[in-house]
């Protein structure tokens, strides 16, 4: 019996968990899962998971050649830019095929008013002249950049609690997962007075409930556009990129 193409998923995302689903009983695929360890309690995966970082590229070049990986998937968040470019460096290194999964941004629709910039900073300088009571849904990493937006009261969500305390004046601080429904979006905003919506484009249906609530209370959205991805072979969805690893284990068989 040919031995299982081993097949490294970098993930922490929902799609990189339905690549482990689908993949489970695939007799041909043996799936790793990385998960990055920053979300406590992540919801449980068929097949061998790992978790915790690599080391930069240079250790996940090393990792590649170690655990004999055959294919890699970078199913991480579309934000996530330094692990992606370390995994086009690794892979690159190590001669391990990539694919780089990235769900399609949002696009405007008739009744949103989008500010849109390039990094969670440059939403930070925007914000005061867009609103006063800002409910921001970044990172939690990212959230300091918005003690330069003074004068603001802040709305922040997060899944897990920050690892330092928050440098903001004046704040609220919820902790909740998705996916949030457009109706109890609405219904936070409208109990909070927002006034100004500050996102990341993620892409995806989990989050954009908050895009729809604020086009219906017609208020902005400072949007934070997503990096460009890492050159090489892309996917758009979990089938494209399970058609692409199921491809991949034929041709190394």
């Amino acid at each position: 019996m040919a031995e299982r193409t081993r097949v490294l998923v970098l993930g922490g995302t929902a799609e990189g968990a339905a690549i482990a689903r689908a993949l489970a009983d695939d007799p041909a695929v043996h799936t790793i899962s990385s998960l990055a360890g920053r979300t406590r309690a992540p919801s449980r995966l068929p097949g061998e998971v790992r978790s915790g970082g690599f080391g930069g590229a240079e250790g996940l070049a090393r990792y590649l050649d170690e655990a004999r990986i055959d294919l890699l998937v970078d199913a991480t968040h579309p934000f996530a830019a330094a692990i992606s470019r370390h995994a086009a460096e690794a892979c690159g290194v190590a001669g391990v095929p990539r694919l780089q999964l990235r769900r399609p941004p949002w696009a405007a629709r008739a009744g949103d008013r989008w500010v849109e910039v390039e990094s969670v900073e440059a939403a930070a300088r925007a914000l005061p002249a867009h609103g006063a009571r800002a409910f921001v849904t970044v990172g939690r990493q990212e959230v300091a950049a918005f003690a330069a937006a003074p004068g603001i009261w802040f709305l922040i969500r997060l899944i897990d609690p920050p690892a330092e305390p928050i440098a903001l004046a004046a704040f609220e601080l919820i902790r909740a997962r998705g996916p949030f429904e457009a109706a109890a979006e609405e219904a936070l905003m409208r109990k909070h007075a927002i006034d100004v919506l500050v996102s990341r484009n993620s892409g995806g249906a989990a989050t954009y409930g908050k895009i729809e609530a604020a086009r219906k209370l017609a208020i902005p959205v400072v949007m934070v556009r997503p990096p460009p991805p890492q050159p090489g072979d892309q996917a758009s969805d979990v089938a494209a990129a399970c058609a692409w690893v199921r491809r991949g284990a034929a041709d190394t068989r």
